[in-house]
């Protein structure tokens, strides 16, 4: 098969969706793979290593695009609508739950949109989103601690504090990986954290796994309420996988808490869980409502591309391989977990959340295989 790896274009996003060592891999099994000229410069990988792997190099997007799979990191953006047809099998996150317009055009195009986000083995894990919400919870953590110093406009406090000095209250909303990354980081920083969830067994395992050093809460709109007035940082970290995030916090809600206090929205990518949230990028980061910081970056894992790329590109290679290997439709019809990854096929919506987000018909991917 013919791979393409284009350079990505969202703003300041310097990760690339193969490694050279991937890119040797598939050329080792038979396959071409065309990388844009530049493609992983941001993550501290040249044009000449590529080309050592066995990658061919190609100058122009439109060389790269012109592949039967290509392999991005983020959705298409505007300026590469042009570049989608009916054969092509796009293989990039899509979180198309938050993105109308995106999803019309990949309809219209009868484009194969297979979204990393939503692979999903029959263990109800999401290995192709787990790396990056690893690292997302991580820096979740490390961006709040920078916006609640005074000259970023927070409230002037150190997030573990010191001996006599209270350290700072983190609220978490979700205990999935993202939120639990993000205790693990604010705990290790000496925060107080405070983490919300609905399933109670997640809360369980958390506590337990965290040493019982955090505080539980059961998601209910008086708890997420009652716990943002006392937060000096709150990080949403909700996902219904494939599905726009449910708004848990209120517009009301943010105009209760504390004026320098920090918002970290990490659901951004999926329509967010804030009310005043919009996405936001690395060139112009953040925005004050009610004396409140918001950092809504949908692109987070982009300020660490070096370490970003390889935690993809470990993850999603297998994957890769096999449409590689069986193309399409057999390498849906031998992995349910790749089958379930897809959300547009021949010009119809195969992922329910995104369908119930906009209310268009579904159309279930076995009854068009």
């Amino acid at each position: 098969m013919l791979v393409g790896v284009p350079k990505e274009i969202k703003d300041n996003e310097y990760r690339v969706s193969l490694t050279p060592g991937g890119a040797h891999l598939l050329v080792e099994e038979g396959h071409q793979v065309l990388v844009q000229a530049g493609a992983g410069e941001g993550s501290g990988f040249g044009d000449a290593e590529y080309a050592q792997s066995g990658a061919v190099i190609v100058s122009t997007a439109a060389e790269a695009w012109a592949a039967q799979m290509v392999m991005k990191v983020k959705e298409p953006l505007p300026a590469e609508y042009a570049f989608l047809r009916p054969d092509l099998i796009l293989f990039t996150y899509l979180h198309l739950a938050a993105a109308e317009q995106l999803t019309r055009v990949l309809l219209e195009r009868k484009v194969t949109g297979i979204a990393y986000e939503t692979v999903q083995p029959a263990d109800g894990s999401l290995p192709l989103l787990t790396p990056m919400s690893e690292v997302a919870g991580r820096m979740a953590i490390q961006v709040g601690a920078h916006y609640l110093e005074k000259m970023s406009g927070g409230r002037g406090k150190l997030l573990g504090g010191v001996p006599g000095v209270a350290p700072c209250n983190v609220v978490i909303i979700g205990g999935g990986t993202v939120g639990a990354n993000a205790a693990r980081i604010a705990l290790g920083m000496g925060a107080q954290v405070t983490i919300i969830d609905k399933d109670l067994n997640r809360l369980r395992y958390l506590s337990e796994v965290l040493h019982g050093n955090l505080v539980t809460m059961m998601s209910n709109p008086r708890n997420i309420a009652l716990a943002a007035e006392y937060a000096d940082l709150l990080i949403g970290a909700v996902l219904v996988p494939g599905a726009k995030a449910p708004r848990l916090v209120t517009r009301e809600i943010v105009g209760r808490m504390k004026p320098g206090s920090v918002i970290v929205d990490v659901a951004v990518d999926q329509g967010g869980c804030v009310e005043t949230c919009h996405p936001t990028t690395h060139s112009d980061p953040m925005y004050v409502v009610d004396g409140v910081i918001h950092y809504c970056v949908a692109n987070m894992p982009g300020a660490v591309p070096r370490t970003s790329t390889y935690a993809l590109s470990n993850a999603t290679l297998p994957y890769a391989e096999k449409l590689a290997r069986l193309g399409i439709p057999a390498a849906l019809q031998a992995d349910t977990a790749l089958a379930r990854g897809v959300n547009t096929y021949a010009g119809h919506l195969t992922c329910q959340g995104v369908a119930e987000a906009f209310g268009w018909p579904y159309t279930p991917l076995a009854t068009l295989l």
